[in-house]
């Protein structure tokens, strides 16, 4: 369990197309250095799109670190919050992007924040995160994390895929669709949102099941307890041959599967940490994300 306590020990990661320059990543570890803070600094990679390539090498956070700074978007936050899982740091988000949910203070507020860190004024939120493994009769061909969602979609091209649902083994229903989302509450205003879902607070623990262009009236999300492991298997293509699709995890990381394949979602052991300065409440800041778009 993580306490709350002022922090003295700081990882800034920056995403180096939001400050080219380096302007915002310099000026905050000159600030936390002035107050007698350390602060290390890494930058995000390239995405491979490959699950367990990285975005961002944990191993490169010296020990002890107590926050994370992440300089970005939420894409950035993100992919982050998937490298980093395992040290348990709590994230802190500066948007540099233009709409975030998950970033608390743009660069213009950044000091301000600093300060509240440093201070100890803020709370720790938690937030759950998906596991998916992907099967292939008995073998497991991939196994990876997510924050937002885990989506099974078309490769290409106009198929409907056909999408036979489990819940703790026992079948649930069939979507014939162009996908599906499994959403966290975190992810319930990304993906799942535009596709229909309901919006959920991030504070809750479940699953959002959505369909993509579903073809059906009566497809409506299901919200199962985070409990419960969900079972997705893509069925044949036309005439029974046989289909290809591709699993995505938080948009970037993916798999391919192909007609019998099985990906198994679950709660995920660790959950994501983040850092809170601001105490609105989550209704509130989407009101007022949602005016801005």
């Amino acid at each position: 369990m993580i306490e709350s306590g002022a922090m003295d020990k700081f990882f800034v990661l920056t995403n180096r197309i939001k400050d080219k320059d380096l302007q915002v990543t310099t000026a905050i570890v000159k600030y936390l250095k002035e107050h007698g803070k350390s602060c290390a600094v890494g930058e995000t990679g390239a995405i491979t799109g490959k699950p367990g390539s990285g975005y961002t090498d944990p191993s490169l956070i010296p020990e002890g670190t107590e926050c994370i700074l992440v300089l970005g978007g939420d894409g950035t936050m993100i992919r982050a919050a998937r490298d980093v899982a395992g040290r348990g740091i709590p994230l802190f988000g500066v948007n540099l992007g233009t709409l975030g949910y998950l970033a608390e203070v743009d660069k213009n507020n950044v000091f301000h924040a600093l300060d509240h860190l440093m201070e100890d004024r803020y709370i720790i939120e938690r937030r759950m995160m998906l596991q998916g493994r992907v099967f292939r009769e008995k073998t497991i061909m991939g196994d990876e994390i997510a924050l937002n969602d885990i989506v099974i979609a078309r490769e290409s091209g106009l198929k409907v895929l056909q999408l036979d649902n489990y819940v703790n083994g026992s079948y649930l229903n069939t979507y014939r669709a162009d996908g599906i989302i499994l959403s966290t509450p975190t992810g319930s205003t990304g993906y799942s949102l535009s596709a229909g879902g309901p919006i959920v607070s991030p504070q809750a623990n479940l699953f959002v099941m959505t369909p993509l262009a579903a073809h059906a009236l009566n497809k409506r999300s299901v919200i199962l307890p985070p409990e419960d492991v969900i079972t997705v298997e893509l069925g044949p293509g036309r005439e029974v041959e046989q289909e290809k699709a591709m699993v995505y995890f938080d948009g970037d990381a993916r798999l391919p599967i192909v007609t019998g394949d099985r990906v198994e979602i679950s709660r995920a052991p660790l959950d994501t940490v983040f850092i809170k300065i601001h105490y609105t409440s989550f209704l509130e800041v989407l009101g007022r994300k949602m005016t801005d778009l």
